[in-house]
């Protein structure tokens, strides 16, 4: 079963920055810090019992979805942790205070069931949450309060007793700032490496709470944690991030996200809905082309004992698990989005370069870019076609007719490497407004105001950063050189001044370089379409604060 969760606590935005060093011209995201726990060196695989079930499980059920991961072959391509999520417990700890199985679902109790999964060649994962009542405890879906709160050293070591190797912490909860949630992730962070037991750790900050994974890199608490809300079965549910995500609104927060991934450290787009039947196939082609592309942890949530060949088909294609599971374990960048047509390219450990040509529309299109825009060299290349193993030949060229919802995926080869990422590109939402920053009517005359307009993917809103600039639509986003408050944020040729040079602080403020007092705002506080962005004495109001989108 699946439970709402909707917006609670009311919190600053922090903004998310990419750190970045410029290479070849390039604006490339440095390897994020990652949990140096010796785990998830590349995104984990696995499954997950709850998106097809919710509360209703039992060690039968486990251990026959385990028999099914190695029987069609899932255990051998890298599908490896079988997680146990909520309602697995019971509803109340021991005389001792340690938590137990739930004594009629899962009666030889949970080392034995790791014994199980170990013996077969497959890990062991378990759910557990740090406020008091796990998710389906919170919404009276099941009894008790078992949550780790002020009980994480004792369930720590208690999971590595049963041998448990993944643990999903999900804080389920709307108590708190982000602050509170990074203290009590990193209590359980410390309980489990004092265990001594290399135990994968998972988190979503996201469940009930204001939506925090996108608000900062987690690397340095978790080993993967949540960019979203929950997953549906859908294509697309329009959520910006609210319960619940289609496929399409969690690619859309998490492609911003790809500095902060890297060899033990990664986005988690949640369990995949492949095989559930809520999308076509070609959709369903396109969450897992994605899911892999961008590093995400590939962790299934359908039922493997009865997946069809076309199910199978998609969860077990190899050359997309490859450029998933690829040593750089770099995540895809953004290199062009207008909107419809979406270009995504991930740099490989071999200088290969796989690329995403993704149709965003409702009507096959061509999407199409070049070698040269996703970081080749050279005028003689090599395409594989992820999805049908062809190969064809390019001199530069990458395009494809690509139908509504669908992914080709490329991986290129030949050339060389010349720039290691493309540039990255991301919006600048406006936490007053909680609408993006825009070019006026996409003009790019010298001049063109600034204003904030309802978020949306099209290139007056796309944004990229190359050192202390930022460029939209091939010009800088500028102040006059005599700018005082009140001066419009406008367009202009990049000159390299120091008036087109920004500060991106930490409190989520764009301070002016040659203005150090002044500060990107949104004048008066509007909130509507058309407001305009000017610069104004910088003060740290919520109209002067704004994220990565």
């Amino acid at each position: 079963m699946r439970v709402r969760r909707g917006l609670w606590a009311a919190m600053g935005v922090l903004l998310v920055t990419l750190a970045a060093t410029a290479v070849g011209g390039f604006s490339a995201p440095r390897p994020a810090q990652a949990l140096n726990n010796g785990v998830a060196r590349t995104p984990p695989m696995g499954w997950n019992s709850w998106n097809t079930f919710g509360c209703n499980i039992n060690e039968a059920l486990i251990r026959q979805m385990a028999d099914a991961i190695v029987n069609n072959g899932m255990r051998d391509l890298g599908y490896k942790y079988v997680v146990v999520d909520d309602c697995w417990f019971n509803p109340n700890r021991d005389a001792q205070g340690n938590l137990q199985a739930d004594p009629g679902r899962f009666p030889s109790g949970m080392k034995a069931l790791g014994d199980y999964l170990h013996a077969r060649g497959l890990l062991f994962g378990l759910y557990q949450v740090p406020r008091e009542k796990t998710c389906a405890q919170y919404f009276g879906a099941w009894p008790g309060a078992t949550g780790s709160l002020g009980h994480e050293y004792q369930d720590a070591q208690q999971f590595a007793n049963w041998g448990v190797d993944f643990l999903k912490y999900d804080w389920c909860s709307p108590w708190g700032t982000i602050n509170d949630q990074v203290t009590g992730f990193a209590r359980m962070r410390d309980a489990l490496a004092a265990t001594g037991r290399p135990i994968l750790y998972s988190i979503n900050p996201n469940s009930i709470h204001e939506k925090t994974g996108p608000q900062r890199n987690w690397g340095d608490v978790a080993n993967m944690w949540r960019t979203t809300e929950d997953i549906t079965n859908a294509w697309n549910t329009g959520q910006t991030n609210g319960y619940p995500m289609g496929v399409q609104n969690i690619v859309n927060v998490t492609v911003p996200l790809a500095g902060y991934a890297g060899p033990g450290s990664f986005n988690d787009m949640d369990m995949m809905e492949v095989g559930n039947g809520g999308m076509t196939d070609t959709e369903m082609r396109s969450h897992f082309a994605l899911w892999s592309i961008m590093a995400s942890p590939l962790i299934a949530g359908n039922d493997i004992r009865n997946a069809n060949t076309a199910t199978l088909n998609i969860l077990r294609n190899q050359n997309l698990i490859a450029i998933n599971q690829d040593p750089l374990a770099l995540q895809a960048v953004q290199v062009s989005n207008d909107g419809t047509r979406r270009v995504l390219a991930k740099r490989l450990a071999n200088g290969d370069v796989a690329v995403a040509l993704f149709n965003q529309g409702n009507a096959t299109t061509t999407v199409s870019t070049t070698a040269a825009a996703v970081g080749k060299t050279g005028s003689s290349f090599t395409l594989r076609d992820a999805w049908t193993n062809a190969t064809s030949t390019s001199t530069g060229a990458i395009s494809a007719s690509v139908p509504a919802h669908g992914t080709v995926v490329y991986r290129v080869s030949g050339g060389g490497t010349g720039n290691p990422e493309p540039t990255p590109t991301f919006r600048l939402r406006s936490e007053a407004a909680n609408r993006c920053l825009d070019v006026n009517n996409s003009g790019t005359a010298n001049g063109t105001t600034m204003l904030i307009w309802d978020c949306h993917s099209n290139a007056n809103q796309q944004f990229t950063q190359t050192g202390q600039t930022l460029r939209v639509l091939g010009k800088c986003l500028d102040i006059p050189t005599t700018a005082t408050a009140g001066s419009p944020a406008q367009l202009w040729d990049c000159t390299g001044g120091t008036n087109q040079q920004w500060n991106l602080n930490s409190n989520g403020t764009i301070s002016n370089v040659r203005h150090p007092g002044l500060c990107l705002d949104v004048n008066n506080g509007g909130t509507t379409n058309g407001t305009t962005v000017l610069a104004w004495t910088c003060h740290g109001g919520t109209n002067q604060r704004w994220s990565r989108a």
